[in-house]
């Protein structure tokens, strides 16, 4: 049985000092999001009871669906890498970019780079290069590929869309197929919902119908996602019958906000190919805000 956890939209707090040349952008609408909304309800300590609880159930890989930092900026970035660090090695930890990871132009680059040995493929460069293209990527361990998508573009202030274009479609059914003739239990990461109306109009996924085109004919048998805040349970079709598409909330929510507390949801993998089986839990944060609880068993139930 091969375990895999799942988390997303990390927000790591606190902000940094930031100058007026960083805040003379996009990055002051976040500032200012931050400073009134988020700050109150995303800790640190939620964080890290998640990650006890994970490392308890003695995992075999954790997926990290995007928005490791909040604006997207230097510091934060290098901040988020030394927090991979500290989370698991790359080998056991596979990271997708997201909205906030590209908050401005730059920031996309900057947070790729960095984080490079977590979002690089198997047959990828050892080490960043300029003209490669990171996403999407593959990754095999045991018996399950995991290929992880990038929706993380820089937006006009005001505005969180992700896009999923026709390159990174092709390369990722060429690697679906490939997954699925080798026999591999295959688990799609990326941080937009590919859910026409699962996020409004302005956080939506440009390219939803492409995306349900790569699953159609590529086949796959599981897809993470965060960018929501919410523990969602979605299906779209595959060539042999419908593929559920998980969301979570955020990781670093904490009690009494208008958005879940954290949770992460817990894969349990067996089986072989035609006969997968798949157990999902859904653990979170518990009443009191200092431990973490089960809160459903098969939550892929219809």
């Amino acid at each position: 049985m091969f375990k895999l956890a799942h988390i997303s939209d990390i927000h790591l707090g606190p902000l940094p000092r930031l100058s007026l040349w960083e805040l003379a952008s996009k990055r002051i609408t976040g500032f200012v999001n931050w400073h009134r909304n988020r700050r109150k309800h995303l800790f640190g300590d939620t964080l890290d009871l998640l990650l006890a609880d994970i490392s308890a159930k003695q995992v075999d890989h954790l997926a990290i669906t995007g928005d490791l930092v909040n604006l997207g900026t230097k510091i934060e970035v290098r901040t988020a890498a030394e927090w991979l660090a500290t989370v698991g090695p790359p080998t056991s930890t596979s990271v997708v970019p997201g909205n906030h990871d590209a908050y401005v132009p730059g920031s996309y680059e900057k947070s790729v780079r960095a984080w490079y040995p977590y979002v690089k493929g198997d047959l990828a460069p050892a080490g960043w290069e300029e003209d490669i293209h990171v996403f999407p990527y593959l990754r095999v361990r045991d018996r399950v590929a995991i290929i992880g998508c990038s929706t993380a573009v820089a937006t006009l202030p005001f505005a969180a869309s992700g896009f999923f274009g026709s390159r990174q479609a092709r390369e990722t059914v060429h690697m679906l197929r490939a997954a699925g003739e080798a026999g591999l239990f295959r688990v799609i990461m990326i941080h937009h919902p590919p859910i026409r109306g699962a996020a409004s109009f302005h956080k939506r996924m440009i390219g939803i119908r492409r995306f349900a085109a790569v699953v159609s004919t590529g086949g796959a048998e599981l897809v993470l996602h965060g960018h929501t805040h919410l523990n969602t349970l979605h299906w779209l079709r595959g060539p042999q019958g419908r593929v559920p598409v998980v969301g979570v909330a955020s990781a670093s929510q904490g009690l009494g906000g208008s958005k879940p507390p954290a949770t992460y949801n817990l894969f349990s993998i067996s089986g072989g190919p035609g006969a997968w089986d798949l157990k999902a839990e859904r653990f979170g944060l518990n009443s009191t805000g200092d431990g973490v609880s089960a809160e459903g068993i098969d939550i892929l139930a219809p």
